[in-house]
């Protein structure tokens, strides 16, 4: 039962008048507490019309709390007990878990107006749950559930999320999210708020909404290469959606296999199992992926920056891939996830421009602006547009429409270049100062890969200490890193490395990472000495 949505009859109790409520129709047993619809607080002039006095002794409460829904199992079919009946049932929804610790409740005004109570009856209610212990009230933040000091939700506990012990955080695959341009994504979500229109609300197009896809289409050609027609764009929920669409659509159509790269991301291994679909590990060297490995209907590559290694697909290799799609009908998706963080004055092209009905090219804003906005998309040959939107649709029918709208007006309003700009400075410096303190304070290792991305592979000679002493070390200073191993199908088939993302601390945080990542190395090289 909402505010506003029943009629009080003649005699029955209002707020402050002191007299018992009969329950309404249909309220015996369970009443929303939702005074969302403004009550009135009642008349502000006594019989003769003259100004009621204030209540100076009412509390303020919390900006907004008398305005919050709340459910209750509640019988208030008697006029004797009420305030007892209430806080058995506040009881009950803290004891069961429904009320969590640390949620907020409606104002005792609030309250006593949607139920028909009177105002000191459920602030009775309150007093007694505070004074077991149940409910904690403070002025200007109004009444909530207790959270006791020491205390731990069954959840939290069980949940890795909740908690970080690492001090240090160099693990690969992310940005400096304290880099996300606030001040700019605010400015465009006020604009789209402002110049939306009713049905950009509405459900749409599962492609993703058109402002995003013309935006991406002359952004991908103009700073990526990519021959992009805005119908052929599929926006997505994340980049791992996008593979999965991709992986469910090759299964649909009879593919057995998808070939990946070894080592690469474990996750895309799982969504393509997930897909029934057979991830067929193809070798990589130092001139990317080996073609003449590949059996499969479908090939997905990193040819830019291949994950972890850092290697670019060698001109070579390139031209032998493309030749064996054509040849064996394949099709082949490059991830692009970080192709915008290219340091050298020469800057590697997409696969896509070269064979545009034959190669899928995937994009994010992941590394670009925060993995949490999962944003990604896809640009797709002619004739994988409609299962991919069909896909799409099934999955989700569209991603949020206000973010997409949001990312477009950034990209076409020149932000999004400026601030890719600003971060390709900022970790090329990163990038320079993690190679010149690993040359100074640990020789005995050496970065693998181009100059590019979020991440580097930190390698060392196999007569070095292994990667379990190394990552031991690690722990033991409190930095959480990645091993090269974690990414190969074949534990132990690759030289020991580390796969450090110095991208993904803060600014503040840099120096102390790069810190323990050389305490970490010295320490394991020392071990390793002592045997």
């Amino acid at each position: 039962m909402r505010f506003g949505d029943r009629t009080v009859p003649p005699g029955v109790e209002g707020p402050g008048t002191g007299r018992a409520a009969a329950p309404t129709r249909g309220d015996e047993h369970r009443h929303r507490v939702s005074p969302d619809g403004g009550p009135a607080e009642g008349p502000r002039h006594d019989g003769n019309g003259a100004p009621r006095p204030a209540d100076r002794s009412a509390r303020p409460s919390a900006p907004g709390v008398r305005f919050l829904d709340l459910q209750l199992d509640l019988d208030l079919r008697r006029r004797h007990g009420r305030s007892e009946e209430l806080a058995a049932a506040l009881r009950r929804a803290i004891d069961s878990g429904r009320l969590r610790p640390g949620t907020r409740l409606p104002s005792t005004r609030g309250v006593a107006e949607e139920l028909g109570l009177a105002r000191g009856t459920v602030t009775s209610a309150y007093r007694r749950l505070a004074l077991e212990g149940r409910l904690e009230a403070e002025q200007g933040s109004g009444t909530r559930v207790t959270l006791p000091r020491s205390a731990v939700s069954p959840e939290q506990a069980a949940d890795p999320g909740t908690r970080n012990p690492w001090r240090w955080n160099l693990r690969p695959a992310m940005p400096d999210v304290t880099l996300f341009p606030r001040t700019a994504w605010v400015r465009a979500t006020q604009r789209v708020l402002r110049e939306a229109s009713a049905e950009a609300l509405d459900y749409g197009d599962p492609r993703g909404r058109p402002e995003l896809r013309q935006a991406l289409a002359d952004y991908l050609g103009r700073a990526r290469g990519v021959v992009a027609q805005p119908d052929r764009i599929v926006v997505c929920h994340g980049f791992t959606q996008a593979i999965g669409l991709l992986a469910r659509v090759l299964a649909g159509h009879g593919a057995g296999k998808l070939a990946i790269e070894d080592p690469s991301y474990p996750l895309f291994r799982e969504i393509i199992r997930t897909a029934e679909l057979t991830a067929h590990p193809v070798e990589v060297d130092e001139h990317g992926l080996r073609p003449e490995l590949l059996d499969a209907e479908a090939a997905l590559v990193t040819p830019i920056h291949q994950y972890p290694l850092g290697v670019s697909l060698s001109q070579e290799r390139r031209e032998q891939l493309l030749a064996w799609a054509r040849a064996t009908g394949s099709v082949i998706v490059e991830d692009d996830y970080d192709g915008d963080f290219q340091y050298g004055r020469r800057r590697i092209g997409t696969l896509q421009a070269l064979e545009p009905s034959r190669v899928i090219y995937a994009g994010t804003t992941s590394k670009t602006l925060a993995p949490g906005l999962r944003l990604a998309w896809l640009v797709l040959p002619p004739d994988w547009v409609e299962p991919v939107t069909a896909a799409k649709r099934i999955a989700d029918q569209h991603s949020a429409a206000l973010t997409q709208m949001v990312l477009a007006e950034l990209i076409t309003s020149g932000a999004y270049d400026r601030h890719v700009r600003h971060c390709r400075s900022h970790y090329r410096g990163r990038r320079d100062q993690l190679g010149a303190v690993l040359a100074e304070r640990v020789p005995q290792v050496r970065l693998l890969g181009e100059n590019a991305g979020l991440h580097a592979v930190v390698h060392w000679p196999q007569d070095g200490p292994s990667e379990h002493e190394v990552l031991h070390a690690a722990r033991h200073e409190s930095l959480a890193v990645s091993g090269l191993g974690e990414y190969c199908v074949a534990p132990g088939s690759r030289p020991p490395g580390l796969v450090v993302g110095y991208a993904t601390p803060p600014r503040h945080g840099y120096a102390g990472a790069l810190e323990s990542l050389t305490r970490t190395l010295r320490r394991a090289f020392g071990t390793q000495g002592n045997r």
